[in-house]
């Protein structure tokens, strides 16, 4: 296929450069008298074409009219259709992507799908990506009939009304931590919190050392009357199981060798799973060798066959004994074990480690891809984890389509890219050797707007710009991105000065990152 690439002058050498060795198709390169390809237009495009008939293809060693060509793409950044340069050109044109480091995925797609007149080429095909990874997954979710044969396999099982084995995503088991402490009200605002960011099951977390079955019972069955979710409860303590497992807990964390033959006629007459653990910590018995925890966990198992269990290897946080020996005891467990369900609780490490949770949890959730894992255990106990629960769902979902695509995971459609970048920027650099370079100098001077000041707060999902006239609030301004309030406050012609409106754009930009990213925002103070 024949294709033109239309540009400004700025991106032209980047796109030769990305592009020079590329073969799947032949690419000629149209470039226009005009620095930034985003300010491009239409009108502007169908006349420089039109201009000179013969174009050159980008390494510059062939040339051919422009009947000749099948498709034309443009910046992805220019504001209007593309449909007007088809009109004009009889030539299928279409938007690029917003960034030039994209145009190859673009061209390598590009014979499998119809590109867009009106949106960027990348986040179409991001979304394309998006929906083919959801479709996948949601057919292993929601389709009764594959979910019933891969049952009948004897590396899957059901625990309350998730399917969990070899053959499905992982499952992501949210702990509500101190649950005990919470209100009704406040265990039923976390369920829904934990289903909403992608839980597949709950767990109530009771207090160590403590004894509270009639809380215990009374939690589970609140959830259960107000939610069809499959609910764990986290005790080590046998009469907190047995109260659990009578008001409908579908699983226990955990049995070990100093609990498990109390609770065990319990568990198979209410047909419920448990976690095992390969300890005995009412003799305080931990073992730390890899060996040595398999082993413990094979007979642990043995003693349970009755029920349905997943073997929890104890990931350990980072020299703490060690992840790494935790991690090769799953590897361990693993290789004896081939279909035995194996249970990752990977808020060990991010709870324990002060970095972002979202590049952790995609690691952990890759090494468990790579183990068979069948369920991804976290809380959300502190500020740095907050938003673990959807993270993990969303490395759950990457991992599961590299699995089935037997690719690695980029390019999918799906990332928990925030603060970074999958792909190089264009590096836009503008000769300014010529130039005066005046080095700026911030003052602090500060002149009042007499048409008033405003207060910036983020807060209910929301930014949030309070006029103050004469040190009264009189009314405030709110939305989702910074765009809209300047713009609103612009509208209204609520600021006089020049330098006010720079701060509060500056601000307000704050305040957006601040929203996106779920960090606190101060006024006047940076974000990071």
């Amino acid at each position: 296929m024949k294709i033109l690439i239309v540009t400004g002058q700025l991106a032209a050498d980047i796109i030769r450069k990305n592009l020079m060795n590329y073969d799947k198709h032949e690419l000629y390169l149209k470039v226009l008298p005009m620095s930034i390809a985003a300010f491009l237009t239409p009108k502007m495009i169908v006349y420089y074409v039109k201009q000179k008939n013969i174009l050159e293809s980008i390494d510059g060693n062939k040339t051919t009219p422009i009947d000749n060509i099948d498709i034309i793409i443009t910046p992805g950044l220019m504001q209007q259709d593309t449909t007007e340069i088809t009109e004009e050109l009889h030539i299928p044109s279409y938007k690029g992507p917003t960034n030039a480091a994209d145009l190859e995925l673009t061209l390598d797609i590009v014979d499998n799908m119809t590109l867009s007149t009106t949106r960027a080429a990348n986040i179409l095909i991001r979304d394309q990506q998006y929906q083919r990874a959801m479709s996948i997954i949601n057919n292993y979710d929601n389709n009764d009939d594959e979910i019933r044969k891969l049952l009948d396999k004897d590396c899957n099982y059901m625990v309350g009304n998730v399917a969990i084995g070899l053959d499905f995503p992982m499952r992501i088991l949210g702990e509500i931590a101190n649950s005990p402490s919470l209100s009704d009200d406040q265990l039923l605002e976390r369920v829904a919190y934990y289903i909403d960011s992608g839980a597949d099951m709950i767990d109530i977390g009771m207090h160590a050392n403590d004894s509270d079955p009639k809380l215990a019972s009374h939690m589970i069955k609140l959830i259960k009357d107000n939610y069809d979710v499959t609910v764990s409860i986290d005790t080590l303590n046998p009469s907190e199981i047995k109260a659990g497992l009578t008001s409908g807990a579908d699983m226990v964390l955990s049995l070990d060798h100093g609990n498990y033959d109390k609770v065990i006629c319990d568990l198979a007459d209410y047909e419920a799973s448990a976690v095992i653990l390969p300890t005995n910590y009412s003799k305080n018995i931990i073992p730390y060798e890899p060996l040595d925890r398999v082993k413990s966990l094979e007979r642990l198992d043995e003693l349970c066959d009755s029920i349905t269990t997943i073997a929890d290897p104890l990931l350990d946080p980072l020299n703490s004994p060690s992840t790494t020996k935790s991690i090769v005891t799953c590897n361990l467990y693993r290789e004896r074990n081939p279909t035995k369900p194996l249970f990752f609780g990977v808020g060990n490490v991010s709870e324990l480690l002060d970095a972002d949770s979202n590049g952790v949890h995609a690691l952990l959730s890759g090494i468990g891809m790579e183990l068979d894992v069948s369920i991804l255990f976290s809380p959300e106990a502190s500020l740095k984890t907050k938003g673990a629960i959807s993270e993990l769902k969303k490395a759950r979902d990457m991992m599961f389509i590299s699995k089935i695509k037997e690719t690695i995971p980029k390019n999918l459609g799906i990332d928990l890219i925030e603060l970074k970048d999958a792909y190089s920027k264009d590096d836009l650099c503008i000769d300014t050797s010529g130039l005066p370079h005046i080095e700026a100098q911030a003052d602090g001077k500060f002149t009042p707007d007499y048409k008033g000041s405003f207060k910036i707060i983020v807060e209910d999902n929301l930014i949030k710009a309070i006029l103050y006239i004469n040190m009264k609030p009189n009314m405030v301004i709110e939305a989702t991105t910074a765009r809209a309030i300047y713009e609103e406050i612009l509208r209204r012609d609520l600021i006089s000065r020049m330098e006010h409106s720079a701060y509060l754009g500056m601000e307000l930009e704050k305040a957006e990152i601040a929203l996106k990213l779920d960090k606190k925002y101060v006024q006047d103070f940076p974000v990071f």
